[in-house]
């Protein structure tokens, strides 16, 4: 019995089960079906015409194997848009109780703190902010971004009260956001616990 790696091509995704079909590509008349699929492997990489490799346990039984890999196959097989995964981590208080004057934008650096990976694109978090203006709301954006084209969330109903809100935004290359408030003057603080690779 002799372990081996085959090159295919995917058929078919079945994301129920994570099991897909390929085509060997070494012997093309050979169709597996039923083949397990890595669970590192995101499911959004699993698109028909892809590669993928296929280690066979023993390589005279073609029904005992595993798909270890996903690969575009030259301009077919690439995800769009590109495959992302959501990690959810503990949560964690990363901005707590900022003061922001109305008009005033503030940096905030969140990956590498709380669980959030170093290269995240994004974050999922919770946030709360009160004001004593009414009308009153705040903006989220990656940094450097255009801080209207993101998360905002509040106007106030009446002054000093408390508005939550959740969310995903994008972190920028460093893996920062900005963080803004409008109208009036808004006490915040924010919470994450997830991001996005």
């Amino acid at each position: 019995m002799a372990q081996v790696i085959r090159r295919g091509i995917l058929i078919k995704f079945y994301p129920a089960s994570y099991t897909a079909d390929i085509l060997l590509m070494e012997a093309t008349s050979t169709q597996l079906q039923g083949v397990p699929v890595n669970t590192s492997v995101d499911g959004t990489s699993a698109t028909v015409g892809a590669y993928c490799a296929v280690l066979l346990f023993d390589e005279h039984n073609l029904s005992d194997g595993c798909i270890l890999a996903i690969y575009p196959n030259g301009s077919s097989g690439v995800p769009t848009p590109a495959p992302g995964r959501i990690v959810f981590v503990p949560g964690y208080n990363q901005v707590n109780s900022l003061a922001l004057a109305s008009g005033v934008l503030q940096a905030q650096s969140i990956a590498g703190v709380g669980g959030i990976a170093v290269g995240a694109l994004g974050i999922v978090f919770k946030a709360f902010f009160v004001s004593a203006t009414v009308g009153a709301y705040v903006q989220i954006a990656p940094h450097g971004g255009d801080i209207s084209a993101y998360t905002s969330f509040g106007n106030t109903p009446v002054a000093n009260v408390t508005i939550n809100a959740n969310g995903i935004v994008p972190l920028d290359a460093s893996g920062s956001i900005d963080i803004k408030a409008n109208t009036g003057a808004c006490t915040i603080t924010l919470y994450t616990y997830g991001y996005i690779m």
